[in-house]
């Protein structure tokens, strides 16, 4: 079965940082693209990071540059999120995705794992 987990939400204070981990089992992330996406309550879903199967290229949304990195671990088959300088504005369930190309319609979606920064 084909499946991508997210872990490592949990509720933060503003400012503070959290790293979300997404693992994939049933399949190699090896040549796939993988994408970060979250939602908010009451708002539509929006991508947060995409990174290349090498590794060698990410892109950001304008909100979270300078704040979040994306980076991967082929050999673990994970993807992480570290989230910096986290603002109460980041709260969303977070999910990953993975696809052959960062823009590309996603092929695996996780169930997703919730961030909650508040103080």
């Amino acid at each position: 079965q084909l499946q991508l987990v997210e872990s490592g939400g949990g509720l933060v204070q503003p400012g503070g940082s959290l790293r979300l981990s997404c693992a994939a089992s049933g399949f190699t992330l090896d040549y796939y693209a993988i994408g970060w996406f979250r939602q908010a309550p009451g708002k539509e879903r929006e991508g947060v990071s995409c990174i290349s199967s090498s590794g060698g290229s990410t892109n950001y949304a304008d909100s979270v540059k300078g704040r979040f990195t994306i980076s991967r671990d082929n050999a673990k088959n994970t993807v992480y999120l570290q989230m910096n300088s986290l603002k109460p504005e980041d709260t969303a369930v977070y999910y990953c995705a993975a696809t052959h190309v960062c823009g590309d319609g996603m092929d695996y979606w996780g169930k997703g794992t919730l961030v909650t920064v508040s103080s």
